[in-house]
Parts: structure tokens; sequence; C-alpha cells
């Protein structure tokens, strides 16, 4: 236990990231910057701050996230992996609502300005994580459209589930739930994760489904940097609930990162290490971490597929992100996939409920094309084989009966 007199003001990252700056009790944290760290895309010598989940729930007081003084120069992998670029050639979420339960969500951060509205306190993200994950949903990239999110034209609802710390309480969940769900939102983002079931909270979940959102959650907590070996595996909530669609991190290998906590159930993974977005303050980037960062982007993806398909139910928009996701042992998001696949009729239902797992039905034109062709040369290849065998024996049959090819000696 650490003496009263002096506690770490530190920041528990989502991207491993731990300033610790020992104060006496009572002294303020300052803005020191969080420790920078080699951004997502390889350049050399360009280095961004960690974005924190949270902040030290134990210091006597701690300051806000300060403003990041660094700006990425390119565009990160996660992007990339998710083909974005191309995904808003089809659809960028317009007219769809994301609610987001995090810290909140600052209304004029750069490249949300105009499109986040704010219940409550919602409005101010000391952590920065709520205003983070927004710029995935729905940021426009600022400067820099390269750095858009997944929906740039979907608004944004921010809720908090946590407090001004970023602690989550199944209580504050619970009400942000509830409060999206009367708002109508479309899609709800719940970017926390809960070790214990609540009776109120999964009354709120079935609310929200009944009502024809669709119900996003991080499998996981964003872990601490170490120590999760010893955590058994568990499920999560409000991801656990049913109809909920729970994400996790993955890395550009498509494994979940070292120090993921465990957990079984997940329907998706995501993006989920050394991701770019911004802040509540200044236009600078930071780089994020965790199941609360593929929870976003998984988020976001709803929106756009929700736009491009505004006549589908929840479940099978939900059925459309699983069945076009790129198979692996869990299926890897593809929301440009999922925006532009035709799929077949649903899985057939059993006992008047639909059946738990999705078919996939990916676009096969490219395939049905070129097996029309073979078809053909294969019937037209049968038919000249049929004629030589129908000549041989026509011509056969006709000499039996005394007939001589013209200019061959013979007489009719």
């Amino acid at each position: 236990m650490r003496p009263p007199a002096r506690r770490a003001a530190r920041l528990l990252s989502g991207a491993g990231v731990a300033a610790a700056l020992l104060l006496p009790a009572g002294v303020p944290a300052q803005a020191t910057p969080p420790s920078r760290i080699p951004a997502a895309d390889g350049a050399k010598g360009q280095e961004l701050p960690g974005m924190p989940s949270a902040l030290d729930p134990e210091a006597e007081e701690v300051a806000c996230t300060p403003a990041s003084r660094e700006q990425a120069k390119k565009q990160d992998w996660s992007r990339q992996r998710l083909d974005l670029d191309r995904l808003h050639g089809h659809s960028t979420g317009e007219g769809m609502t994301v609610a987001l339960i995090d810290t909140g969500v600052a209304t004029g951060a750069a490249g949300l300005d105009g499109r986040v509205s704010a219940q409550g306190a919602a409005g101010d993200d000391c952590v920065g994580h709520g205003t983070f994950l927004a710029g995935l949903i729905a940021g426009t990239g600022g400067d820099n459209p390269r750095l858009a999110g997944v929906a740039p034209n979907a608004k944004v609802l921010a809720l908090r589930g946590t407090d001004p710390r970023g602690q989550a309480s199944p209580a504050l969940v619970t009400e942000a739930l509830r409060e999206a769900t009367a708002a109508r939102a479309d899609v709800i983002a719940v970017a926390v994760a809960l070790p214990r079931r609540d009776a109120a909270l999964t009354r709120a979940v079935a609310e929200a489904r009944r009502a024809g959102v669709v119900v996003v959650a991080a499998a996981t907590p964003d872990p601490p940097r170490s120590g999760t070996d010893e955590i058994p595996s568990r499920t999560y909530w409000p991801a656990g609930e049913p109809g909920v669609l729970s994400v996790a991190d993955m890395l550009r290998t498509g494994v979940r990162p070292d120090g993921s906590l465990r957990t079984d159930g997940v329907d998706l993974v995501a993006p989920g290490a050394g991701v770019v977005s911004g802040g509540p303050r200044g236009d600078g980037h930071y780089l994020g971490a965790g199941a609360s960062v593929a929870t976003a982007y998984a988020a976001g993806a709803v929106a756009v597929v929700r736009a491009a398909y505004p006549g589908e139910a929840p479940d099978d928009v939900i059925r459309r992100l699983t069945a076009t996701a790129y198979p692996a042992d869990i299926p890897q998001l593809d929301p440009y996939a999922a925006v532009t696949t035709v799929l077949g009729a649903p899985a057939p239902s059993v006992g008047g409920e639909r059946a738990a797992d999705p078919v996939t039905v990916r676009d096969t034109a490219a395939a049905d094309r070129a097996t029309s062709r073979a078809t053909l040369l294969v019937l037209i290849g049968a038919a000249a084989v049929l004629a030589v065998l129908w000549a041989g024996f026509a011509v056969s049959r006709a000499r039996a009966r005394g007939w001589r090819p013209a200019g061959a000696g013979g007489t009719e």
C-alpha cells in the first residue's frame, strides 16, 4: 500500500502508456503530456502521446489529459485495414446517430464540431477517451481527411457511462442506455465493460433492442499494461447480453494483443492497437488501444450499414456485419464488404426464432461468370463430338445401303 502522503497520478492507458507523477496529498496533478510512443504508421521519428482510458481513481486530484502537440503525418494501419477510402464512396453514415457511452465527448473537438450533442455533463470530457472514440466513429479528420472515422457524416450523441475520471458503473451505463433509447439513436456503442451482470442494465439493453437500436459493446475492459495473466476468463457486460454485438481488439496481424483480458462469445474483432485519433483539446493526435477502440470502429460500421440499408432490422444488420467479416478464428470486421456484399436469405428459423449462426453469402458474381463460360465451352465441345459421331454413323449406314461418294466409280 502506498503512503497516504504521496499518491501516483498515473494514467491508466489503453495504449499501455503510463505517465506517473508523485505528488504530495492535496496538490493537483499538472498538465504533463502522457508518455509518447511511436506512431502506428512506423515513420521514424514520429511519436504521439497515448490516450488514457481513465485517470487514477486513487489520486487526491488529477489534471485533465492535456492537448497533444503532435500530429500524425500518415493514415494509420487501422483505416487502411478497414478500407475506409473505398467505403466512403458507398456510405458515410449520413442521417445516422450513434450514441457513445464512455467518458463524454467534447462538443467542439476538432473534426467533430457541429455534429456532437451531449446529455448533461457528457459534453465535458476530462479524460479525453470518449472524444478519441468519437473521432473513430464519425470524425471528419479535420485537416487530414484520411484520418476520418468510419461514418464521417453520422452524428454522435455523447453519454456518460463513467464518472469524470473514467470509472464505469452499472447505474451510469444503465441510465445512459435509457437516454440513448429515448433519443431514438440508431446505434448505441458501449465502450465500457462491467465485470458483473446487472438486472437493470439487462432490462435497458432489452428495451433498446425492442426500440430497433443496434447495441455494440466492448467485449472486455481496456486492461492495464500488466497483470492480466492472473485474471481468469469471464464474460463482461453488457457485451454478454443477448443480441448485443460483442467486439474485441486485434493487432495488425489479426491476433489479440498480449495482455488482453480473456473472454468468450466475441462476435467480431477490429483494429485496437496503435490507432490514431484526436482529443477534446487542440488539434493534435493521440494513439489509443483496447476493445473500446475496436468497439468504436464497429459502431461506425453499423452506422454506414444502416445508412446503406435503411430497411434492415437490427438483427439483420448484425448478421450482415458477421457474415461479411474476414474469416478467422474470430471474424475480423470488414465494413466495406458489409456495405457492398449482396446477401442471400437469412438462415431458416427454428421453433419460431432466428437461427443463432449467420449464413455467409459472399458476392460470387465473378465466379459465376467464370463458371458460365466454362459450362458454355463444355457444351460446345460436347456438341462437336456428337456431330462427328453422328456423321460417322450416317456414312456407315449409307455405305451399307450401296451409296458411294461422287467420282468413286460406282453407280447409283
